[in-house]
């Protein structure tokens, strides 16, 4: 193989050619994190949902109805970014806001439209675990979410 110096720089870097892990743990999990949300995404598609939205509206059926700030805790996400994660949820009328007029804290559920959304992808979102599940075998699986679960309590030091 090359070294830095007579290889193109954009195939050193980006490793485009050889596909081989990075010496850097966060860009191998970076770019695990995409290949990964891709394969979800791609499955999902034909309900017309990403991964992400999935993971609102799972966790939304489960929780309801659920504030804001505790469906952020659940899903480990900070307010900010589920804020502007739910308003295509709204906008496309998946959830709805059931708190009663004058409340400050809303209280979000799925609408007849999210649930029939939510069943539909649910099926996808259950191939996907599976076709993956088959591609890792169970045990590289159940090793790769103890090695996630491992990386996510990790704080340096």
């Amino acid at each position: 193989m090359a070294d830095k110096t007579t290889q193109n720089p954009i195939q050193y870097l980006t490793g485009q050619k050889s596909k081989k892990p990075s010496p850097c743990t966060c860009l191998n999990m970076r770019r695990s994190s995409n290949a990964l949300t891709d394969v979800y995404d791609r499955y999902l598609a034909s309900c017309s949902v990403t991964v992400s939205q999935y993971s609102i509206l799972r966790h939304i059926i489960y929780l309801a109805p659920v504030s804001v700030s505790d469906l952020s805790v659940a899903l480990r996400l900070d307010r900010t970014t589920l804020v502007r994660n739910l308003r295509p949820l709204e906008q496309k009328k998946w959830i709805e806001d059931i708190a009663e007029e004058g409340t400050r804290n809303r209280q979000l559920q799925l609408t007849e439209l999210g649930r029939q959304v939510f069943a539909c992808a649910d099926e996808r979102w259950e191939q996907a675990q599976a076709d993956i599940t088959k591609h890792l075998g169970d045990e590289d699986a159940a090793k790769l979410a103890e090695l996630l679960e491992k990386i996510e309590q990790y704080q340096g030091h």
